[in-house]
């Protein structure tokens, strides 16, 4: 019989349908500001610092909507964002610094949504705002790791010279420390600085001390690093926010010395935080076992060691000497070990690293070999009395600290190569932060987020209106041009295209992608394309009447003949959408997307939709006349 859908067709419609209606459900509820609160390695947030934060903010007037204490993590709502800043500050004068604290934005749906992963789609910061990070890279921490390196090159090279000195070491305030056995050596150490150092600059410390040499970075090589870091610094931002999966990210340079990071979308913008401003590196190390710990701790370090702490505070002494670093990392992923079921990062060194690591292990089985973990972390400053520290404007003011401990100090029982495994670390997060940060790259300098802060749309509220008033408005007249042109038709015509544009929300939503307002132009463009397979099928059924063939013969030959063309019709738009997609970047992209996902989901709604309502209403009937 002409025109009547099996059971399995309107399976499949309802199939499509009904979730489609319940995934996009939630971005009908908007955002609250919130706070989000996690741990420093991926540990959760105690109960009792919890409890102590809500009593922070239990008073009517605090703006608290809830809080949520999960196994990341806390999360509060607050009812305006003056409240969430407020609250902001009560933490972080409360917790000192002990756990990572980042404003954000948190979806109002109810909590059940979220628990059968029905989300609302991100919208980017031309729409919706998000958060803005400015962070100024620390150019004194990358010239003192500069003089650090320039240590052991100033040794082997007066070495190789057959220089003699009794020590070259760093000093606090800056420079490096050439003490040289005679005063005679003081004219061979210097040309041979110089010719072989060409970076650094050397002054004679003091008439007194002729045999002493200071040797500091020239103002052309500090410059060319400070240049170096800033850019090195906005690679390595970029590539950890694409391992985060952000979409449509803005990290860009500002002054000589800062980076904006601009990140729409993200949820958990407390673990954005802590990955983009930590500098975690990697050096391995040899234990040194031919000298006691206890005579280290009670006197002094032999020379050529130093004395670390393993993270459950137990000190060890290594020797100084780093074999390799971050720096000849190529890979790293995290992973379960499948014996101890405990965290592992997996490290695959480049050639340099492997055959440093095959030389050393090989030489040293049976011996122990330590992981250095290296983090600089920003700290904010208190008084006296434990309360946050204000400078100009009333901003918190901040320090670094530097974090130096070892994550594990394994026997070596075998040569190593060019891969290896990391063990000791607290928790599965903080292995996968760990590989994250250096697949993408260690920092060249240390970074500090000076100001964090919830912006709005950059293109201003009132064109954010007239995007989305521009949908409202396209849609309301394509609806009631179908309306009058094609009645009855034109009535399930403009169902499919309100289902339409309800799929695409829902596909945004589900594969969380992220709508910017180029997007809404493709919303806008595919509206009024979305009618056009309908307008084809309409006017083909007019013609089938037209030519004298019966009602439903004219419904059944107007779908089957206007298929081919609307199908070609719509892949090839597809297509141009993929390449623009491919190609280009930004907000192109985001054009690209919606402009993709509403082909594909009005193919659906009016071919297959529309032709089962017209099938329900008018399908195995007597019809003497259509209303089109």
């Amino acid at each position: 019989m002409l025109n009547r859908y099996g059971w399995w067709q309107w399976l499949i419609i309802v199939g499509v349908i009904v979730p489609g209606i319940f995934f996009a459900f939630p971005n009908l509820f908007g955002d609250d500001p919130g706070i989000q609160v996690r741990g420093s390695r991926g540990t959760a947030l105690s109960s009792v610092d919890f409890d102590r934060l809500s009593a922070l903010v239990a008073e009517p007037e605090s703006g608290l909507i809830r809080g949520v204490l999960d196994a990341k993590g806390a999360s509060f709502r607050f009812s305006t964002p003056g409240a969430q800043l407020k609250a902001r500050d009560l933490f972080e004068s409360e917790l000192k610094g002990r756990y990572t604290i980042a404003l954000t934005l948190l979806p109002a749906a109810p909590p059940w949504f979220e628990s059968m992963s029905a989300r609302p789609m991100y919208l980017g910061l031309d729409l919706r705002g998000g958060v803005h990070f400015l962070m100024e890279v620390d150019m004194e921490g990358a010239i003192r790791r500069m003089e650090e390196r320039y240590v052991a090159d100033l040794r082997s090279t007066l070495r190789t010279a057959n220089v003699r000195h009794r020590g070259v070491r760093r000093k606090s305030e800056g420079g490096i420390d050439i003490t040289l056995r005679t005063v005679s050596d003081q004219d061979k150490a210097r040309e041979t600085i110089l010719r072989e150092l060409p970076d650094l600059e050397l002054t004679a410390i003091e008439e007194a001390a002729p045999d002493r040499v200071l040797a500091r970075l020239s103002q052309r090589a500090k410059d060319e690093l400070s240049e170096f870091a800033l850019e090195q610094n906005i690679t390595a931002l970029r590539n950890r926010i694409d391992e985060l999966g952000v979409a449509e990210p803005v990290v860009q340079r500002q002054g000589d010395r800062r980076i904006v990071v601009q990140l729409p979308g993200v949820q958990d913008t407390a673990r954005a935080k802590r990955i983009l401003g930590r500098t975690a590196t990697l050096e391995m190390m040899l234990v040194d076992e031919e000298h006691n710990i206890d005579s280290a701790l009670t006197g002094s370090p032999p020379p050529g060691s130093r004395i670390f702490h393993m993270r459950d505070g137990r000190p060890i002494l290594l020797k100084h000497r780093v074999m390799y670093s971050g720096d000849n990392i190529v890979d790293a992923a995290a992973s379960i070990d499948t014996q101890t079921g405990g965290p592992i990062v997996s490290i695959t060194l480049d050639a340099a690293g492997a055959r440093i690591n095959q030389r050393v292990t090989g030489k040293n089985i049976g011996k122990r070999m330590a992981v250095l973990y290296i983090e600089t972390r920003s700290k904010i400053k208190t008084d006296a009395k434990g309360r946050p520290q204000k400078g100009p404007q009333g901003r918190t003011l901040r320090t670094s600290q530097r974090i130096e401990e070892v994550i594990t100090a394994p026997v070596i029982r075998d040569q190593l190569g060019k891969r290896f495994q990391i063990e000791g670390l607290d928790s599965v997060t903080e292995g996968q932060d760990l590989a994250l940060m250096l697949r993408a790259g260690s920092l060249a300098a240390p970074v500090e987020i000076i100001e964090e802060r919830t912006v709005g749309p950059s293109l201003g509220q009132a064109n954010i209106s007239q995007g989305f008033r521009s949908v409202v408005i396209g849609f309301g007249l394509v609806l009631i041009f179908m309306f009058i042109y094609y009645r009855t038709f034109g009535l399930f015509a403009n169902v499919a295209l309100t289902l339409n544009l309800v799929l695409m929300v829902a596909v945004l939503s589900v594969f969380q992608a992220t709508l910017t307002l180029p997007g809404v132009a493709g919303i806008v463009l595919t509206v009024g394309m979305a009618v056009d397979a309908n307008v084809l099928i309409f006017e083909r059924i007019r013609e089938e009447l037209g030519i004298g063939n019966s009602p439903q013969a004219s419904i059944h030959m107007g779908y089957n003949r206007a298929l081919s063309t609307i199908v070609d019709a719509n892949i090839t738009t597809l297509i141009a959408a993929l390449v623009l997609f491919n190609f280009g970047t930004g907000p192109i992209k985001g054009f690209a997307v919606t402009l993709s996902i509403g082909i594909v989901t009005s193919m659906f709604t009016a071919i297959i939709l529309t032709r089962g309502l017209v099938n329900l209403f008018y399908g195995g009937k007597r019809v003497e006349k259509l209303a089109i």
